[in-house]
Order: C-alpha cells, then structure tokens, then sequence
C-alpha cells in the first residue's frame, strides 16, 4: 500500500479512490499548546500525537489496512498551565464540538474508522476527549472511533519508569520523545543543568491540584528532563504505535462488513 501518510498532501480525486479500499481509517492526532518546562516547545503534545499517528498508520498498512493521519488539531484544553505564557486553551465544550464535527465530516468522507490520538493528560482534555468519543459512538457506533489511552493499564506501564510514577510532564518520558523527532527544538544546554522534580501530577491532581504551581512545578515541569535520550524515545514509539495500531484493528474486526 502507497501514497502519502497525509490526507492533507492527497488531492481530492486521490482521497476518493482512497476510501474505496475496504475500511479506510482516519488517524487524527490531538495536541496543544503549553508549557513543557523551560526547554521543550509548546507544541510537544501535538508533536508527540502527530509522529505517533505516523508510525501507527504505517504499521496498519503493513496489516492492509487503508489508514491515513488527518492534519493535527493544536490547541486543546490547557487550564493547568494557566500561570505561564503560552497557555492557549479552548473551552472544553469547544474541543467536543470540533471533533464531532470533524468526525462527521470523515464519515461523509468515506472513511469508516477514526481514531483520536492524544499525549495532552491534563483532566480537562480527557473528560472532553471521552465525552466527544461517546457523541461519536452515539451517532456513528461504537466501532467506528476509537480512543487509545496511554494512561490505561494496558499500554502505561510499557512507557517506562517515569511515566508510570506520574511524574513525567516534560520530563525524561516526554524529552525523549520529542528528541526523538525533532531534536533541534530542544534547548539541550537547559535541560542537563533542570534538577530533578519528583511530583507526581497525578497524586497532585488527586489531592485536588489544578494548576501546574498548585501541584508544586513551578518551571512547568515534572520528572527529569536532562536524562531524556533520542534512543529512548525511539523505543517509546515502537509501543505508542503498536498501541494505535492494535487499538484500531480491534475496531475493525467489530465493523459490519
């Protein structure tokens, strides 16, 4: 199976011939904008989202399956960082009603599957993914959108030791991912001299934290960003894609024919 991963970089003829193959699939990466700390971009969930669909879209169609990555949505909900520049949320009723718009314009596309694909934890953004999901099953059916979760016990205790303490926002977990893919975009000469921040934002948020200060990281970031390494955040996506990609044929084999 050829043609660009992109189904912004197709035509419109190419698109259509496109989902005339059995069960095409939409892979639509979800980010924001917000601080990662003082030496990550702002755009690292969106980053991590889109190379994520990439690598998943590429493993389903080494499985057959006709799956393209929809251009990323970039801004989401991003309370939690609101005491620091570059915190652009949307409302969460916002976010919803996007992507079940968005949703049904796949489908009138053609496509029979979609799948969200989002690394933005914070509480607002995923209440608002789960609530679009159930609005997209409600019209759709079930088996036609799927949400992965990386924070599920399925796939997140396979991201390492960092992720699974908790403490991992903009730390080494995502550091490595983003060294991974785009490393001229990561202040190295910052992150080797951030100490150590040992808080777990879920514990945090569980206490009833709902900021990033209130939970005690005060540079916007959790964990250790100078042991983050390109090598892993390479592994990192090996299990990221296979989580996409598994998720999504689980799907599938439910579709009517």
């Amino acid at each position: 199976m050829t043609g660009p991963i992109r189904l912004d970089h197709l035509t419109s003829s190419a698109l259509t011939a496109w989902v005339h193959q059995p069960h095409p699939v939409v892979l639509w990466p979800v980010g924001s904008v917000e601080p990662h700390g003082p030496h990550l971009p702002l755009d690292t969930d969106t980053t991590i989202a889109l190379h994520n669909a990439e690598l998943a879209a590429q493993a389903l169609r080494a499985s057959g399956v006709a799956a393209l990555v929809a251009p990323p949505l970039p801004y989401g909900v991003t309370e939690f960082a609101r005491d620091f520049p570059g915190a652009i949320s949307v409302p969460a009723e916002v976010l919803v009603g996007l992507l079940v718009a968005g949703a049904d314009a796949f489908f009138r596309c053609g496509f029979r599957h979609l799948c969200l694909i989002n690394h933005h934890l914070e509480p607002g953004q995923l209440a608002a993914l789960a609530e679009a999901r159930r609005r997209i099953a409600a019209a759709h059916g079930s088996p036609a959108v799927s949400l992965p979760a990386v924070i599920s016990r399925r796939w997140g205790g396979l991201l390492g030791t960092e992720f699974r303490s908790g403490a991992c926002h903009a730390g080494r977990y995502e550091g490595s991912l983003v060294l991974a893919v785009t490393p001229e975009r990561v202040d190295l000469a910052c992150a080797a001299g951030l100490p150590e921040v040992p808080v777990s934002l879920s514990v945090a948020i569980a206490a009833g934290a709902t900021s990033f200060v209130e939970a005690g990281a005060h540079q916007a970031y959790t964990g250790s960003p100078a042991a983050a390494t390109a090598v892993e955040g390479a592994s990192l996506y090996a299990v990221l894609a296979q989580m996409v990609a598994t998720e999504v044929l689980e799907s599938l084999e439910k579709l009517p024919a």
